[in-house]
């Protein structure tokens, strides 16, 4: 499987299990909501700094964000 599609499904589900909707987040990254949509569909990669943003902020770690199991 590609893994930035890995990426958004795994984003989706930590930001559903945080009750956040995709605007919520796309603002505070100051994205758009059509933006950040693209993340979570694998269209568009993430950058170091969202990944770090979006791990402390959806509690989980860049190992599950990234589906490696240990």
């Amino acid at each position: 499987m590609d893994i930035k599609k890995i990426v958004g499904e795994n984003l989706k589900f930590a930001r559903k299990a945080k009750g956040l909707t995709q605007k919520e987040l796309a603002s505070e990254l100051n994205k758009y909501q059509s933006d950040y949509s693209e993340y979570e569909t694998g269209k568009i990669e993430l950058d170091y700094e969202k990944i770090v943003f979006l791990c402390k902020r959806l509690d989980i770690t860049p190992n599950e964000l990234f589906g490696v199991d240990d």
